[in-house]
C-alpha cells in the first residue's frame, strides 16, 4: 500500500507545477489553476508522508521527485510543445534507471 501511495503522489506532483504553468496563460483561469496547484502541492506531501512509514526516505524522495520529474517533462512535451530531442529522453530515461535501481537494490 506504501509504494502505491508514492506512486499516487508522484503523479500529483505532476499537478502543481501544471497548475503554476496554466495559471500563466491569458486566457486562463488564475485562481482555479493556482488551486489546483495548492491542492496537488496538499496531497502530494500528505501521500509521500505516509509512504515514508515504510519506505526508505532516501528511496521514497527519489522515486517522488522523479515520477513528478518525468511525467512533468512529459506534460511540457506533449501539451506544451517542449523539446523532445533525443539528450532530453535519454536524460529522463536515466532518471527512470535510477528509480528502478533504487526499488531493485
Amino acid at each position: 500500500m506504501n509504494w502505491i501511495a508514492l506512486i499516487i503522489a508522484g503523479i500529483f506532483e505532476i499537478g502543481w507545477p501544471l497548475g503554476l504553468k496554466m495559471a500563466q496563460q491569458p486566457d486562463g483561469n488564475k485562481f482555479g489553476w493556482i488551486i489546483l496547484a495548492v491542492v496537488s502541492m496538499t496531497i502530494s506531501g500528505a501521500l509521500l508522508f505516509y509512504a515514508q512509514k515504510a519506505i526508505p526516505i532516501g528511496t521514497a524522495y527519489a522515486v517522488w521527485t522523479g515520477l513528478g520529474a518525468v511525467g512533468t517533462l512529459l506534460v511540457g512535451i506533449f501539451f506544451f510543445g517542449d523539446s523532445a530531442n533525443v539528450f532530453r529522453l535519454l536524460s529522463a530515461t536515466l532518471i527512470v534507471a535510477g528509480i528502478v535501481g533504487l526499488k531493485i537494490f
